[in-house]
């Protein structure tokens, strides 16, 4: 089995209030020697919902210049190919 690797951020505490959630229980039925899978509720939600909000932007961007290439190189095909052009 491997080690658990550190992601970003320090390392939370174990929660004694989330001993007895269902993905706890889950995790000590397995065998697992740890009282609660890691993860979950995200320590620093506003953060992450801004840098979200940039990713979100760069998404929405990228769609509309593929639908604006589209429709332009759509219009030169068009102008190309009319009769009498």
């Amino acid at each position: 089995m491997t080690e658990p690797t550190e992601g970003p951020g320090s390392p939370l505490p174990p929660d004694p209030a989330q001993y007895d959630a269902v993905r706890n229980e889950h995790a000590r039925k397995r065998g697992l020697n740890q009282p609660y899978i890691a993860g979950g509720d995200d320590p620093d939600l506003p953060e992450t919902l801004q840098r979200e909000r940039f990713y979100l932007r760069i998404l929405i961007a990228m769609v509309v210049l593929i639908i604006v290439v589209g429709f332009g190189l759509g219009i030169i095909e068009a102008l190309m190919t009319a009769p009498g052009g």
